[in-house]
């Protein structure tokens, strides 16, 4: 069940643009994807988006406001999406909406194209103890499901230029790049976290995939959990950062899955900047390790066709 829209957009970025590798790649399109634009990811981020965003602010803003009918809920809603934890339920509140309003903004977001809707996966405690008397609080437990932006540079746009709106209006770029060199490689972990998905469902992609995607529930998180038809579960962590995954984040992975009660088939790490010499011993057939260049595999191939982008090079 590989994103074929977001895998789409990638390959299209990487035949436009050529970078010089994957890290550089994962990186410009987190902020660009979506966009029809030459990159040039020879010059440094903060530059790009001075001279091809904030340069070109009205322009730009005048499009995302017509993509939301320049209506304030739908605006609010993505917002708050894009700068919480992605769960409908705590965007709403976040957002200062009910379920009347912020349901139909949610809607039409999708309807839009906007945004697609990622269910979880968490079984209710009541349908799991059926004959057991729950707690006040597990009784009252609502599963929320989360919504993932279509285009990269949605999200960057609701994540970054919203919150600093007014000071940009104003001409005024300082907050708003500080905001970003500050917050631009967790901002970029969400993107890298779908993408490793993608990766590892294209790898598997002779097998018969019957549930992919985060797993969440009231008390943990797991990056990546793929199941297969003949019941072999992958278990996935993603990590966009600036040192290398040791055997602690191993230690992790398998208190998480014990916790949840599945034993895992293969762990499988995506690292920015690789592994500990300790973790690369242990890789092997219950281990996959992928560091940002195999991330080559998804662009050996071109775009059957380019995708149509957010925003063109007219606007």
């Amino acid at each position: 069940m590989t994103n074929m829209k977001l895998l789409e957009q990638f390959r299209s970025f990487y035949f436009q643009n050529y970078p010089d590798d994957m890290e550089t790649q994962i990186a410009y399109f987190a902020v660009f994807g979506g966009v029809d634009w030459d990159i040039d990811t020879t010059k440094p981020i903060s530059e790009l988006i001075q001279t091809l965003i904030l340069d070109n602010f009205d322009i730009i803003d005048e499009k995302m406001r017509s993509l939301t009918l320049n209506d304030a809920i739908n605006r609010k809603l993505l917002k708050a999406l894009a700068t919480g934890d992605r769960r409908i339920f705590s965007a709403f509140n976040k957002a200062g909406l009910n379920n009347k309003n912020g349901g139909v903004a949610l809607n039409y977001l999708q309807e839009k194209g906007l945004i697609q809707l990622e269910y979880s996966r968490e079984e209710h405690p009541r349908d799991k103890y059926p004959r057991t008397k729950l707690k006040r609080g597990e009784a009252r437990h609502r599963i929320s499901h989360k919504v993932l932006f279509t285009h990269p540079f949605i999200r960057f746009w609701f994540y970054f230029v919203v919150p600093h709106i007014k000071e940009i209006e104003a001409g005024k770029y300082d907050a708003f790049l500080k905001d970003f060199e500050l917050r631009h490689n967790s901002y970029t972990s969400l993107v890298y976290e779908e993408l490793s998905e993608v990766l590892l469902n294209y790898n598997l992609r002779d097998a018969h995939i019957v549930s992919s995607g985060s797993y969440w529930d009231a008390n943990l998180e797991i990056d990546i959990l793929t199941i297969t038809q003949n019941g072999r579960i992958y278990v996935g962590e993603c990590k966009w950062t600036n040192h290398k995954v040791n055997k602690k984040e191993l230690h992790k992975i398998n208190d998480k899955c014990q916790k949840l009660g599945i034993e895992p088939n293969q762990i499988v790490f995506f690292s920015k900047r690789g592994f500990s010499k300790e973790l690369l011993q242990m890789q092997g057939a219950s281990l996959a390790l992928y560091s940002s260049d195999d991330f080559e595999a998804l662009v050996k191939t071109k775009p059957q066709k380019k995708p149509y982008p957010l925003i063109t090079r007219s606007a």
